[in-house]
């Protein structure tokens, strides 16, 4: 077992044992997730598969955020946000946008990109270097914007 499933175990009964309902709840639903991973993988998970559970379970949120907002429900915006800031402890911190710009801009003077036709290659270098860290959005919205 990784030592992200154990510590997410360990924060479990902790919030448990501080009667803490909502942490507990957010904990609970994501163990479930990482079990069903596990049973569809056959395997214990390692680290990252377990990091790969939460950003599916961040992303989930997130789409739920800009549903309920343009439901005009914003107390269930608000709860949806609240799980998804819990889950965001167990992510590596994400990169900034002057960081990921910059990280951007040496792929594109790597790959000898010139214009949009390149920015496939631009987009698959990317992603696969900044996997975790930076949202896909985001990076193709850089990308974007830096090739004419």
């Amino acid at each position: 077992m990784g030592k992200l499933t154990e510590q997410i175990r360990a924060d479990l009964t902790a919030s448990m044992k501080a009667r803490d309902a909502d942490r507990t709840s957010t904990l609970r639903m994501l163990q479930a997730a990482l079990k069903n991973e596990q049973i569809n993988a056959g395997h214990e998970l390692s680290d990252e598969e377990a990091l790969t559970v939460i950003r599916k379970a961040v992303k989930q949120r997130q789409d739920s955020i800009e549903q309920y907002t343009r439901g005009n429900r914003p107390e269930l915006a608000a709860k949806e946000a609240a799980e998804m800031a819990m889950l965001k402890e167990y992510l590596p911190p994400e990169l900034s946008d002057q960081e990921l710009e910059t990280g951007v801009r040496e792929i594109v003077a790597s790959t000898g990109a010139q214009s949009k036709k390149d920015m496939g290659k631009v987009m698959k270098e990317a992603t696969a270097r900044y996997k975790g860290r930076a949202d896909g959005k985001k990076i193709q919205e850089i990308v974007s914007r830096l090739l004419p």
